[in-house]
């Protein structure tokens, strides 16, 4: 009796895990025309774990008579979550530039959390790679401080939720293309999300890289309208050689982050590169093996190349950092 009583509660665990996946991966199907479903979209890596748990169970451990029915609920999950994903893992990229190329830009972004206590170490981190361009959010003063310390580096924006550091000193960008409001109402020009712009020169060119922090998709109608901000911030600069990277807060599976991938008109650099999280947010005090959300990235325009983008290690933050040599076209 006991074992039949277990053998039944298995059964009906993993239907309800099949089921759950399938309806999830659905909903998030529906995201391209309900935004509010959208947010079942960002965790499509869980609900095709799930549906293939489900299809592995119907293969080896199912009921003879059971087994068609769970294949079919795990193949379904498969194919609805794998129909979220494909297309951020089979859209064609830009030929990448050799490891030797010449005018290369390192940069390196990363979210610092607010909430970091690693600072010595985490600033002795970002000030070694020698990266070209450090864009930080949620960087402290202490941390700013720091890395200004132990660099030298210029800072841009200490006080905007992103701070970015170049080797070399910025230029001035002009005030008009800062005042520009872009046909935004005041209402809607408060809730901008932060961001910071700075404008060197590499190889005698004018590079313009912006850097912002945009809000969770539980927000919907707020992302979209950052989205919109970040579309119209880039739209002020010659988008050949702007480079756009921060936190977005959105996965790649999103119809929210393919709509503003088509909005920036810029190349997003990475391919479902994992970056969150690095630790639980109860204080940061546990660390997770491996992240399960790509929502950190670089965008490019086409005078760059691609010469590396990888992960970088964990340092303080519930974020890891995001690190990407790009090469200017000759």
């Amino acid at each position: 009796m006991i074992r039949l009583a277990l053998s039944g509660l298995a059964i009906g665990l993993v239907f309800a895990l099949g089921l759950a996946c399938a309806t999830a991966a659905l909903i998030g199907l529906c995201g391209g025309v309900n935004p509010r479903m959208d947010v079942a979209t960002h965790f499509a890596p869980f609900w095709m774990a799930g549906a293939l748990a489900v299809t592995a169970y119907a293969l080896w451990l199912a009921p003879r008579d059971l087994k068609v029915t769970f294949m079919t609920l795990g193949l379904f999950g498969v194919a609805a979550a794998g129909g979220l994903m494909a297309p951020e893992y089979l859209r064609p990229m830009s030929a990448k530039a050799p490891a030797d190329a010449p005018n290369r830009l390192k940069l390196i972004q990363f979210n610092a959390w607010e909430k970091n206590a690693e600072i010595e170490a985490t600033a002795k981190w970002l000030t070694s790679q020698g990266a070209d361009v450090l864009v930080v959010e949620e960087g402290s003063g202490p941390l700013i401080g720091r890395i200004e310390t132990l660099s030298g580096y210029h800072v841009t924006c200490r006080n905007c939720g992103v701070t970015i550091f170049t080797q070399v000193e910025p230029e001035k960008i002009p005030l008009r293309a800062k005042a520009d409001r872009g046909g935004f109402s005041i209402a809607e020009w408060r809730a901008r999300p932060p961001s910071a712009e700075a404008r060197i020169r590499i190889a005698g060119r004018a590079v313009t890289i912006v850097g912002t922090h945009t809000v969770w998709p539980t927000y919907p109608a707020w992302q979209s309208l950052q989205g919109r901000f970040v579309a119209d911030q880039v739209g002020r600069y010659d988008k050949t050689l702007t480079i756009l990277t921060g936190d977005f807060n959105s996965t790649p599976w999103s119809f929210a982050r393919r709509r503003e991938d088509r909005a920036f008109g810029l190349e997003r650099r990475d391919r479902a590169l994992f970056t969150w999280p690095a630790r639980l947010v109860l204080d940061g005090k546990v660390t997770l093996p491996f992240p399960f959300l790509p929502i950190d990235h670089v965008y490019a325009g086409s005078g760059w190349r691609t010469v590396k983008v990888r992960r970088g290690p964990r340092l303080g933050s519930d974020h890891y950092p995001v690190i990407v040599t790009l090469a200017l076209k000759p």
